[in-house]
């Protein structure tokens, strides 16, 4: 079995990171959005690898004490694999280094296995917000303590 490893990317990864979340989604994340992200306080690109390949992606952002899941890109064949618990718990123990004692994220209401994986993680509700989606879903606030 080929090793993962979880690699820090600054802004000189907007490129990579953008690619990779198109692996994991119909309307992605293009570059400049990375780059700004990339480039914005308390901000950090998580990258996993498998052997010498970039395979999926997480951006977090931790500032004053608390952070924030921003997303998780898994290519959708790759799914099921424990690949995104990977990148959740990377971005935990980074949140921690960073300072921040709780971490919240959101996700649609309707995206069941995603709330599994996040549940799993420890994570448990913490609010709603109304029609955020586009499609008109909720999303769902999840946090747990760091």
């Amino acid at each position: 079995m080929t090793s993962l490893t979880v690699q820090a990317v600054g802004p000189e990864g907007a490129g990579l990171l953008a690619e990779l979340h198109a692996h994991g989604f119909e309307r992605a994340w293009e570059r400049e959005h990375m780059t700004r992200f990339l480039t914005s306080t308390g901000v950090q690109g998580l990258v996993l690898v498998e052997g010498e390949t970039p395979i999926a992606m997480a951006l977090i952002r931790a500032i004053a004490g608390e952070a924030e899941l921003l997303t998780i890109a898994v290519p959708q064949a790759r799914r099921g694999e424990g690949l995104g618990r990977r990148l959740v718990e990377a971005g935990l123990d980074a949140a921690r280094r960073a300072g921040a004692a709780r971490m919240y994220l959101e996700v649609s209401e309707i995206n069941a296995p995603a709330q599994a994986l996040y549940r799993r993680c420890g994570f448990a509700d913490a609010g709603r917000r109304a029609r955020y989606y586009k499609d008109g879903s909720d999303a769902l606030v999840l946090a747990r303590s760091l």
